[in-house]
């Protein structure tokens, strides 16, 4: 997870993260691998995340492995990891400041394919689905534009209002698309917010979820390895600031609370899942030092892996 989080974008694309993950399941004889291409997700009606990608000539790509290490009736876990492979913001283009580091954009997908990769070697006995939703954001003439209304696979519409909130339109679809494996629980990790950084600096990661029996067991796992979440709300409030005349919602709901809002968002594609949401963007690597990604959350993934087949 370290080594995928610290690799330059001009080499660790969408392309590469693919090639991995059939490095991956070719090392071990009950991972499977399937990859969908751009017209595979457009013929699923992934609309919105194909938006995010649209100003790229690095194509998106929704990388599937599957551990089964139990009965293959037995339902998954399923996780799925934002791969923003650079960030530029998109035609909402970000300061150069905060585009430095955005390499590590993808740091979501780098934890859970390291928390796969952990759990292939372990083995336990449950089963195990990683969707890694792998993307560029950059900003050329065909990108997604602010007020642009996008219907994503669910049906659901948005208004994009800011493109540079282009993690919450890759995971909406990839939530969806988790729906066909009819998961156990469906968590989803991603540097989603500098909210977050501001809420709970570099510490905590933040945790948010709509099933309190899979927060608890979530947060447990991290304290027992000291790879902490702090669990926030999502309460009904927050959902108002995300409505639009427009769309079904908007993918913006302004400063006040801007971490749960992203969560709020979310929470609308997964009302039929046991889901949490896992923001590390001040978590999975050292902030202006030379260190790098962190590897985080591998260690709370993994050790909620072992917990559940316990």
């Amino acid at each position: 997870a370290k080594t995928l989080g610290d690799l330059p974008p001009n080499i660790c694309n969408p392309s590469y993260l693919a090639q991995d993950a059939a490095a991956i399941a070719a090392a071990y004889d009950n991972v499977q691998l399937e990859v969908l291409e751009e017209d595979d997700m457009s013929e699923l009606g992934m609309d919105s995340l194909l938006a995010v990608s649209r100003g790229s000539t690095n194509a998106a790509k929704l990388i599937i492995l599957r551990y089964t290490g139990a009965d293959p009736e037995q339902k998954p876990v399923a996780f799925i990891g934002k791969g923003i492979t650079f960030d530029s913001g998109g035609l909402s283009l970000k300061s150069g400041e905060n585009m430095m580091q955005m390499k590590f954009d993808m740091c979501g997908a780098a934890g859970v394919i390291g928390a796969f990769v952990a759990c292939a070697k372990i083995q336990p006995k449950l089963n195990l689905v990683c969707i890694v939703a792998a993307v560029e954001n950059m900003p050329d003439g065909d990108a997604c534009r602010p007020g642009d209304v996008l219907t994503s696979m669910s049906g659901k519409t948005i208004e994009v209002l800011n493109t540079d909130a282009e993690g919450r339109l890759v995971l909406c679809d990839a939530i969806t698309y988790s729906e066909k494996f009819n998961p156990e629980f469906v968590i989803d990790v991603a540097t989603l917010t500098g909210a977050c950084v501001v809420a709970l600096g570099h510490h905590a990661s933040g945790l948010m979820s709509n099933d309190d029996e899979l927060a608890d067991a979530l947060l447990a796992a991290g304290d027992a390895v000291v790879d902490r979440a702090w669990h926030l709300p999502i309460w009904e409030e927050y959902q108002t600031q995300l409505d639009s005349p427009y769309a079904d919602m908007k993918n913006i709901g302004g400063m006040p609370a801007g971490v749960l809002t992203a969560g709020c968002f979310l929470s609308r594609f997964a009302e039929d899942l046991r889901w949490a949401h896992i923001d590390v963007a001040g978590t999975a690597w050292k902030w202006g030092g030379d260190d790098g990604a962190t590897g985080r959350p591998v260690g709370l993934l993994t050790q909620f892996l072992i917990d559940q087949a316990d």
